[in-house]
């Protein structure tokens, strides 16, 4: 083992971008295939694996809502996130900032309750056996109405104290944030945190919209905010962080060849940059695979994936005690590198 991958296994890490269905492995799914009653159109863990050869972005969706189908139940979503969050504590990670798309479950039948019971359930029982402590982020899905978004507020608003912030996913092309300007600014009336997917496949405009109309509090993803200076200049003047997912930029055909990806320039030019798995289970990587990827394919230094590390922890939505807290391990963990 390498000493840059020795040290990005030992560093604390957030993980702020990261959609809970998007960590149903093959395995999973067959089991909850086989639990609840549901015919995939794949007859092996293989021919998954097959299938995860996408193009664009819609590809990966396609897939990525025929898996959900096996999402049922209170437990299943309950065994969903426990998986993810023993996984996330083999790469060290000690607070997450989960996405969950109840739209995208709702309209299957299944109970905003039974979803958010389910995935707070395991949240709360990690938090209390291995330490990783949590915010839960509703996303809105995109693709779909206005209208949608507001009736899944309406139907979120008696759990608002159990939600951390309000998102925006799915399809992003020819749905650009002022979409839901609307329903942001009702989201941010009841003092929820903002996020929204911008500048992932959609052009530099789309994350104008995002930071000036939807005013959000951090970009996810915001590739494209390296082609347009005085965004940048923006971002920096804001002080927001954005959670970009190298390996899903691969595997999605945004940046095909890593070494393209602009999380190394950004980093370079002042911008929080953070790295996250995105949806790991289709995307052939968790927290520390994105982490050595980037880091072999860029050249980055052990005192930039150190940094890499304190920008999940400072554009988490932590208290400041909190944060501290987190960066005095990341302190630790650095001053342990510098003896050996």
């Amino acid at each position: 083992m390498s000493q840059l991958e020795t040290l990005v296994r030992a560093l604390p890490k957030a993980e702020l971008h990261l959609h809970i269905e998007g960590s149903l492995e093959p395995d999973m799914m067959f089991e909850l295939a086989k639990r609840n009653g549901v015919s995939l159109t794949y007859a092996s863990v293989d021919e998954i694996r097959a299938a995860y050869d996408f193009s664009n972005l819609q590809d990966f969706l396609d897939l990525y809502y025929q898996g959900m189908a096996v999402l049922q139940t209170e437990q299943d979503f309950y065994d969903l996130t426990a998986a993810y969050l023993a996984r996330a504590a083999e790469d060290n990670v000690r607070h997450v900032e989960i996405f969950f798309d109840p739209q995208a479950h709702m309209e299957r039948g299944v109970d905003f309750e039974t979803v958010l019971d389910g995935v707070e359930r395991a949240l709360k029982e990690g938090e209390a056996s291995r330490g990783i402590s949590y915010r839960l982020i509703m996303c809105i899905l995109r693709h779909l109405p206005e209208d949608d978004a507001f009736a899944l507020m309406d139907v979120a608003d008696p759990h608002l104290h159990r939600l951390d912030g309000i998102g925006l996913d799915s399809s992003e092309l020819g749905h650009p944030p002022s979409k839901f300007e609307r329903v942001f600014a009702r989201a941010r009336s009841k003092g929820l945190k903002l996020v929204a997917h911008a500048g992932e496949e959609g052009p530099p405009s789309y994350v104008w919209e995002a930071l000036d109309l939807l005013q959000i509090d951090r970009i996810d993803h915001g590739n494209a905010a390296a082609k347009d200076a005085a965004l940048l200049a923006e971002i920096k003047a804001r002080g927001l962080t954005l959670t970009m997912c190298p390996l899903s930029n691969q595997r999605l055909c945004v940046t095909p060849d890593l070494n393209d990806n602009p999380l190394a320039g950004l980093l370079r030019a002042g911008v929080s940059v953070t790295v996250n798995s995105d949806d790991p289970s289709y995307f052939g990587g968790y927290i520390n695979d994105n982490y050595l990827a980037i880091a072999e394919a860029l050249d980055m230094s052990a005192d930039e994936m150190i940094g890499l590390a304190r920008n999940s922890f400072l554009g988490a939505f932590l208290s400041d005690a909190e944060k501290k807290k987190y960066l005095a391990e990341i302190d630790y963990v650095e001053r342990l590198g510098s003896h050996s």
